[in-house]
């Protein structure tokens, strides 16, 4: 693969909802280029960016994947992104390093919730954005009715550039709308024809409104337009490259991936209308930077780093600084890849995205640079995990790996994360979805050889007492020779300040000072299993204010058991009740599911605080709830709204359990217990 200027590169994202056939169409561009010798297909497991085992399996795109095109002394840098929501993750790196977003949507499906999410996050970065109606041989496919769906829900500045000629069965070609050039397919390639006479009048009436979409942006073409002046084709294409770049118009056009039908049309207008790295460039002035946008663990050949050069270049055999980490990377072998295809290069320019395998200690999101003027380029944001599951190893060897294939898999996949719940003794994995994990789960025995089993993560309830109790703990053991004993009286109330306070009023020495801190860590130590279901006991105040000791049998043992006990009989003597852990919700959501969404908090014992409008046509919704009944909310919400709907949670405060829902959890415990 030769190198490229900066000006004749575009980087562009492919997104799409899932089952669009963003993948296809990808496919499709890089057989009309001559990369490859026959098409693939998603269902056969052969495409270029599909090429990832788990993908292969579940036929669904999972990472993103850089598909190199060459097209008419062109490169397009195609980064196939998931479109099934749980792999966002993949979405906001690719976006973090493209400079365009081409939108795959189905001529039959229309406008779906995964291409608005994408879209907002490219509206966010400030991306260029183009759409390719697909599917357009399918039956019901309905190219005017896509287009009017589009232009209602991101207005006006979504302009068709092409046109289909027929539709379903009858689909033959496209129409260039600017150019006033029609083509029709044989064998997937593209051959210029008239336009046929019964689209002239729809044509004419295309063209008009893409040229006054076009002019409303550039102030010298309008006054050409209002003066009747004639508008060459290469100024609108000009102007329609500038309004493109800057957001304020949407190219649309149009095409069949499976049948090959419009993809040559298609990176044409990539050309034309996307802007290159050059007009994007961060004003480096040829200072080196790189941006690490992705990083796949391989266990056998390591890690391969994949960036995109903004400043400068990197070449095989060098040095660059780390400027996140603050440390010098060698650089080996660089790589230009297609796919799962590498190919080693002399070096990759500003501009280009290419990888590196084997650095020391560089993770996605890192900033590689010269050391003598270090530049740290601003990172990906990415989105929080909204469901947890336990960790369980099959066997002692899986445990025994475990932990480094965990830390392997999360350097991949940042979305993922890992705790160890020290009360549980669980280890917790969170992401994106239900869905999301199970394909961890699959790639940790694919990539390690470590088989786990997910379950559902243990709530961390909690017991605590609501009156005030007196209890003695009297421990006195004779076994011949030096006895035990030691005797105290314990005041317990509740103490919604803190965990745990420990009050010493002893006086006239009726414990010695020596003995008591036995005695505040012998009633410690018996909180950490409360009598009610074996959870740790909060909120409490233990008063010593009397007790006895021997001269001879008393020690620190004998008062830590004395301490125990009081515990133990002051607990049942002060109403003991299991606490729940309460959790701050926020749901973002659009207003038409608002009453959906607030029904199943409700059925969750939520308490709904409140909601404000946030623009967009959303709402933020407020409401306190149970960690227990959120558990698999990730999953609800996404099929309540369809997918639009997001929301965070963090631990707020612990609250009494209801005693129909007290009286379950210790059942259970009891249960286990007898088990």
């Amino acid at each position: 693969m030769k190198e490229y200027p900066t000006d004749r590169i575009r980087n562009v994202a492919v997104a799409s909802h899932q089952g669009s056939g963003k993948t296809s169409l990808v496919e499709a561009m890089a057989f009309t280029a001559g990369h490859t010798t026959r098409m693939g297909k998603v269902e056969e497991g052969n495409t270029v960016s599909d090429w990832d085992p788990d993908e292969v399996k579940h036929h669904i795109s999972i990472n993103a994947t850089v598909v190199p095109i060459e097209w008419k002394g062109y490169k397009l840098n195609l980064i196939d992104t998931p479109g099934y929501a749980d792999f966002v993750g993949e979405v906001h790196e690719a976006l973090r390093v493209a400079d365009a977003v081409l939108f795959v949507v189905s001529a039959v499906d229309g406008l779906q919730v995964g291409t608005e999410m994408t879209w907002q996050l490219a509206d966010e970065r400030g991306l260029a954005k183009l759409v390719q109606i697909n599917k357009m041989e399918r039956e019901n496919a309905d190219f005017d009715g896509v287009v009017a769906q589009l232009r209602e829900r991101f207005g006006s500045r979504v302009v068709p550039v092409e046109v289909p000629i027929g539709q379903e069965s009858n689909f033959k070609g496209v129409v260039d709308v600017l150019r006033g050039k029609a083509y029709s397919y044989e064998g997937g390639k593209a051959a210029e024809m008239a336009i046929p006479a019964e689209l002239t009048e729809q044509m004419d009436q295309y063209r008009q409104q893409l040229v006054e979409s076009i002019c409303e942006t550039d102030e010298e073409l309008m006054n050409k337009y209002f003066e009747d002046a004639e508008l060459s084709n290469d100024e609108l294409i000009a102007a329609l490259h500038g309004a493109t770049a800057r957001g304020e118009i949407v190219p649309v056009g149009c095409g069949s991936a499976t049948t090959n039908m419009g993809a040559s049309e298609l990176m044409d207008a990539l050309i034309s209308y996307v802007p290159s790295p050059a007009e994007t460039s961060d004003g480096l002035n040829g200072q080196t930077a790189a941006f690490v946008f992705k990083t796949i663990a391989d266990p056998y050949v390591g890690k391969l780093s994949y960036f995109r050069v903004y400043g400068g270049a990197i070449k095989p055999d060098s040095h660059v600084w780390n400027a996140n980490r603050s440390h010098d990377e060698h650089i080996g072998p660089v790589l230009l890849t297609r796919g799962k295809h590498q190919e080693n290069v002399a070096q990759v320019s500003a501009g280009d995205i290419g990888a590196v395998a084997k650095l020391h200690d560089t993770h996605t999101g890192d900033t590689l640079t010269s050391k003598d003027k270090p530049i740290t380029l601003d990172g990906i944001s990415f989105p929080s995990p909204a469901f947890s599951a336990s960790v369980v190893a099959q066997t002692k060897a899986d445990l025994d790996k475990l932990g480094q294939a965990l830390a392997r898999i999360c350097e991949e996949d940042p979305t993922l994360h890992v705790d160890r719940d020290s009360e549980s003794a669980e280890t917790i994995l969170s992401g994106i979805g239900e869905s999301h994990l199970q394909i961890t789960v699959e790639r940790l025995k694919r990539k390690f050889g470590v088989n786990i089993e997910l379950g559902e993560p243990k709530v961390p309830y909690r017991e605590a007492i609501t009156a005030s109790a007196k209890a003695e703990g009297r421990h006195k053991k004779q076994t011949g020779g030096r006895g035990q004993f030691g005797d105290v009286w314990v005041a317990f109330e509740p103490y919604p300040e803190g965990t745990f306070e420990f009050v010493n009023k002893i006086v006239g020495g009726a414990v010695p000072k020596q003995y008591i801190p036995a005695v505040e860590k012998g009633i410690q130590e018996s909180m950490q299993k409360g009598p009610l279901a074996g959870y740790p006991v909060i909120h409490v105040r233990a008063t010593l204010y009397d007790g006895k000791y021997h001269d001879v049998d008393s020690s620190e043992m004998a008062f830590k058991i004395a301490g125990s006990l009081a515990f133990k009989e002051g607990m049942m003597k002060s109403n003991p009740v299991l606490l729940e852990p309460v959790m701050n919700v926020e749901v973002v959501v659009p207003e038409a599911y608002m009453g959906d969404v607030i029904g199943d908090l409700n059925s969750r014992r939520a308490r709904v605080l409140g909601m404000e409008p946030i623009g967009g046509g959303r709402q933020r919704v407020m409401a306190h709830a149970p960690m227990s009944e959120m558990q698999h909310y990730a999953t609800v919400l996404r099929s309540i709204t369809q997918g639009r709907g997001v929301f965070t949670m963090s631990l707020l405060q612990y609250e009494q359990v209801p005693p129909h829902e007290a009286q379950k959890i210790i059942d259970a415990h009891e249960k286990i217990r007898k088990d």
